[in-house]
């Protein structure tokens, strides 16, 4: 007679599985997306004219997701972020981070990313990131959603922390300022991002800041060239800036246009969050071959619980040396590689789709070989045809505790926003 957990799982992964195959609707209320997202984005400063055009951005169709398994990725978050807190493991992945990455002001990092693919022996973690972008368009998404058509579906409904979402964010960055200072919180803080109003993500910078400006924290959008630093105060625009929201992708700020906020963050000057040393613990790719390795993350003093989470959860991962090129190069059509330095999904491979020529420009270094783990699957009907797309879902949180769920659908190697009927979706557990 099979266990009460597994033919519980068993029983929502049917369901959740039936939905995804077979449910259309369109949950979305686009009219009702597009005004929020107009209304807000006028608030915060965006001319009617200039404001770009949202549709690609999000799918009309939610994505169904037993809760049996939100709560296992929020379980596998805990242990991770357990892990990272081992004398042992910390020595290691700082031993190959840069040097910056050993300053460590206190700050734990504000909307880390846990991205996760879905399967029928539940979620397997994909990637770990410090400037996981969309929780604030996802959160209006969220909130213009209706119930599904079929009346049994009813149930089904987005399962997010909207009411209490904006507190929270207030929350999380009052408690950073107040991991490296014991008053308060900040007066002016920053939004940092290299030539921000050309980014993918501009109009998330421009909810966050209405957000925070509601809150009581002056909030500027800032090309990091507009920060000054002189006299132990950093500034930009006639304000001295106290505190960086961090969406770069220059984890260790090693770029020229950046050396005032790295001279400022060193000084102590001003509390960065995500900063170098959170990136350097928690979401370079090479820790993914510690987190994969149960039987060192015991030694090193990980309970059994939180190991045999990770175990579960972590696709084996390994760095690439040219020292592996044939046993790589023979098991490629299971693997995935990815740059250490990358982002997003620059760089990256699926290893049956590599060339000998890119295979010996992986094997040059700076690449990690995970084992490859398929995404999970939601069918559309787009123009009256039905297709299939990828889904991935991503935990948005901070102190290991989840502040929103959400997923994306795409088609291709990687999460993009080019595929039709894709984009970001609401979860709904199930």
């Amino acid at each position: 007679m099979p266990e009460p957990i597994y033919e519980n799982r068993r029983i929502a992964n049917s369901r959740a599985n039936e939905l995804n195959r077979q449910c259309y609707c369109i949950t979305l209320d686009r009219i009702a997306l597009n005004k929020s997202l107009h209304n807000q984005l006028s608030d915060a400063g965006s001319e009617l004219s200039t404001l770009p055009e949202f549709d690609h951005l999000f799918s009309n169709t939610p994505v169904f997701v037993p809760r049996a398994d939100i709560a296992e990725m929020e379980r596998i978050v805990q242990s991770i972020e357990a892990a990272s807190e081992l004398p042992s493991y910390r020595e290691r992945v700082l031993s190959w981070a840069p040097e910056i990455a050993q300053f460590n002001p206190g700050p734990i990092g504000a909307f880390m990313g846990y991205d996760f693919h879905m399967g029928p022996d539940g979620p397997r973690l994909i990637e770990i990131n410090t400037n996981a972008g969309g929780a604030f368009l996802n959160l209006v998404l969220s909130r213009a959603q209706r119930n599904c058509c079929d009346p049994s579906q009813q149930p089904t409904t987005p399962q997010q922390p909207l009411d209490g979402f904006e507190d929270a964010v207030f929350t999380m960055f009052s408690r950073e300022w107040q991991r490296q200072h014991d008053n308060f919180g900040p007066s002016c803080l920053a939004i940092v991002d290299d030539a921000p109003k050309t980014q993918f993500m501009f109009p998330e910078f421009q909810l966050a800041q209405q957000i925070l400006r509601a809150k009581g924290i002056d909030t500027l959008i800032l090309d990091p060239q507009e920060l000054q630093y002189a006299g132990g105060t950093l500034t930009a625009r006639g304000k001295p800036i106290d505190m960086v929201y961090n969406r770069l992708v220059d984890f260790a700020l090693d770029a020229a246009p950046h050396a005032a906020l790295r001279h400022a963050y060193l000084d102590g000057a001003v509390v960065v969050t995500p900063n170098p040393h959170v990136h350097a613990v928690l979401a370079d790719k090479r820790n993914l071959a510690l987190l994969s390795a149960p039987h060192s993350l015991r030694d090193w003093g990980l309970n059994e619980a939180d190991a045999g989470y990770l175990e579960r959860a972590v696709p084996k991962t390994r760095q690439v040396s040219r020292n592996d090129a044939a046993e790589l190069w023979s098991a490629r059509r299971h693997l995935f590689f990815k740059p250490v330095a990358g982002h997003g999904s620059k760089g990256v491979y699926r290893g049956d789709k590599l060339t000998r020529r890119v295979f010996e420009n992986i094997l040059n270094g700076g690449y990690i070989a995970q084992d490859l783990v398929p995404a999970g699957e939601r069918t559309l009907r787009i123009d009256d045809a039905v297709v299939t797309r990828k889904v991935d879902i991503r935990l948005y949180t901070y102190a290991g505790k989840s502040m929103l769920v959400a997923a994306r659908i795409y088609q291709g190697q990687t999460t993009n926003f080019r595929t039709p009927g894709g984009g970001f979706a609401p979860v709904f557990q199930v």
